[in-house]
């Protein structure tokens, strides 16, 4: 706690300084005083409140929207992290759901995490009662503790798929069609003809995908009722998203229940004038529109006093907005402190990052230890010469992360999940992800953690960004209870027992072989050092100094490790262990420079 409180402080001393110097249009004493006051009363509501005035019989009450949520209903609601969640439309369904028994043996579909592991209330948690779901489907479910319990109850199914595929399915639903075909999930935990398919708890149940040729053919249920949370509403019933954070699958849902004769439930903020040319859906694509003015914008972030760094074409001081969001994100401990060690594997991957990567590539970072490498991108001044983008939609600027996440200060453009997806697929040219386990043959899990229901993960968007990405840089810890130390400029390890590079994954999320198929150039880089994938497997290219190699590296680890040809293993430079003397700067400027010449 006293280095959390430390840090915080250091920050919040560098924002500060910045306000005295004018350098800054951040105000951090209000921001921060807004989240403190929003955590004090976060599980406030009224799901009775209708505004006052000439309204459009469209505008409700969250009780009376949610009463045309019929028994077995497909509902998709949308959001990502903190952002954008529809937190009355959770309470009022269980409220409803508690007091009637109705809407029950509804499947509930969201493409990303947007639960609140058992701790934050008003999330997509709130539907964890029994006989409320029959069917949960998610590309992300780590965070959607109560009902990954319920699933190891046996008390509900689970469904899993890329969120790529999620999006691209929600959009193909507006136009009427049912299913698509993919090469995403091939040869992975997805694939029928390796035995997989999309049921978490029973690999033997009903699936939504199957198999066909050189494709996979995904589909989803028909979504008949769309819910979801936007900035405002006019007094008509049009809703617009702008000073939104994202907008994510809002726009294509809509679309997709009202082609399936379905309903469309909205929650805004606040009514506001009319604006024919910022209308982002109008009145008659809606049923029904329930005001909350305590609905965030993002994590402890109410829209009514909405971060204008996370708005479409933001121009605020990058730095300052950077700053707060780490404060905030360690501050509340969603962020984890990183050590000396962490540091320097970040290091390894950021500088791995800048010799593969040219200036203008487009790139997708994740979440983990990915992030570092991001702040590192950030702190050396190179992210102005790259595109940032999210997979929930936000293009250019920074992408944040923690409670945030799916978010990015200073986006040049918001726009949906699945029109993100289609630019990864011709244009992705880096990403960088992390991992919980590795094999022999260079096969990643990211999706299982352990044996049971609880122990799910998902997929998210992986299985898309390493099938579109030109360049993979997988990221992660060597051992799952190593302790390690670094000491003179050399890695000390001081305990490890439980090697994450293993013979075989629990679960493919990443084949290997269907990436280098495909000419892309893969990487893992490791507490031990940096590893790439070859047509043998796992070659060791550079090691960390004052590892045994023999001993530490290739005797410890479960997976088949290789030695290049040569012989040859350089050690990780000083600069990378130590931080002294680091910085980054891409080597293909050059190349760059004189293919554009040529």
């Amino acid at each position: 706690m006293k280095q959390i409180i430390e840090l915080c402080k250091a920050v919040f001393s560098a924002i500060v300084l910045r306000i005295k110097n004018g350098e800054t249009d951040i105000k951090p004493f209000s921001s921060l005083l807004q989240m403190l006051k929003f955590r004090a009363t976060w599980d406030e509501r009224d799901l009775d409140y209708i505004p006052d005035g000439k309204l459009s019989p469209l505008f409700m009450s969250a009780r009376q929207a949610v009463e045309l949520i019929p028994d077995g209903a497909s509902v998709i609601s949308t959001g990502i992290a903190g952002n954008s969640r529809c937190s009355t439309y959770f309470w009022a369904v269980r409220d409803r759901y508690e007091n009637t028994g109705k809407p029950a043996g509804l499947t509930w579909m969201v493409l990303a995490g947007v639960g609140g592991r058992g701790m934050a209330p008003g999330t997509i948690e709130e539907l964890g009662l029994p006989g409320l779901l029959k069917c949960h489907i998610s590309a992300h479910l780590e965070t959607h503790k109560s009902l990954l319990n319920l699933g190891q109850q046996g008390e509900m199914d689970i469904h899993t798929m890329p969120q790529g595929v999620m999006a691209y399915l929600i959009e193909a639903q507006g136009k009427g069609i049912k299913e698509i075909a993919s090469r995403v999930g091939l040869g992975t935990f997805l694939d029928p003809r390796a035995g997989g398919n999309t049921n978490v708890i029973n690999k033997k149940g009903e699936s939504f995908v199957r198999s066909n040729g050189d494709a996979l053919i995904y589909t989803l249920p028909d979504i008949q009722v769309a819910v979801f949370s936007a900035p405002y509403a006019d007094k008509e019933g049009n809703v617009y998203f702008k000073n939104a954070a994202i907008i994510t699958e809002n726009i294509d849902a809509a679309r997709a229940a009202r082609a399936n004769g379905g309903l469309v439930l909205v929650t805004v903020c606040d009514i506001i004038e009319s604006n024919p040319e910022e209308i982002s859906l109008p009145a008659s694509m809606v049923d029904a529109i329930a005001v909350n003015p305590r609905n965030e914008q993002t994590g402890g972030v109410l829209q009514k006093q909405y971060f204008p760094m996370f708005t479409e074409g933001a121009k605020t001081d990058i730095v300052a907005a950077y700053n707060l969001v780490k404060m905030a994100n360690t501050f509340t401990g969603i962020t984890p402190i990183r050590d000396a060690v962490d540091n320097a594997v970040a290091r390894m991957a950021a500088s791995l990052f800048v010799k593969e990567t040219a200036p203008g590539s487009l790139i997708n970072i994740g979440i983990g230890l990915p992030e570092e490498v991001s702040r590192l991108l950030f702190e050396s001044g190179l992210y102005k010469q790259l595109t940032f983008t999210t997979e929930s939609g936000a293009y250019g600027g920074v992408p944040v992360s923690g409670m945030y996440f799916g978010a990015s200060i200073n986006p040049v453009k918001l726009i949906s999940s699945a029109q993100i997806f289609h630019i990864y697929e011709k244009d992705l040219d880096v990403t960088v992800l992390g991992c919980l386990e590795v094999d022999s043959e260079g096969n990643v899990n990211v999706s299982k953690r352990g044996p049971n229901v609880t122990d799910y993960v998902g997929p998210g968007g992986f299985p898309n960004l390493v099938t579109s990405a030109k360049t993979i840089i997988f990221i992660g810890q060597w051992s799952a209870d190593g302790e390690y130390a670094i000491k003179k400029g050399n890695l000390v390890i001081k305990k490890q027992s439980r090697p994450k590079f293993v013979e075989r994954v629990r679960e493919i999320t990443f084949n290997a072989k269907s990436a280098l198929a495909r000419g892309a150039k893969v990487y893992y880089v490791s507490t031990m050092g940096i590893f790439r994938l070859t047509s043998g497997g796992l070659e060791l290219i550079e090691v960390m100094p004052g590892i045994d190699i023999d001993k530490d590296v290739i005797n410890f680890s479960r997976a088949k490790i290789n030695i290049p040809a040569t012989g040859k293993i350089s050690f990780v430079s000083n600069d990378l262990v130590t931080g002294k003397g680091f910085s980054l700067q891409f080597e293909n400027v050059k190349d760059m420079a004189q293919n554009l010449k040529d």
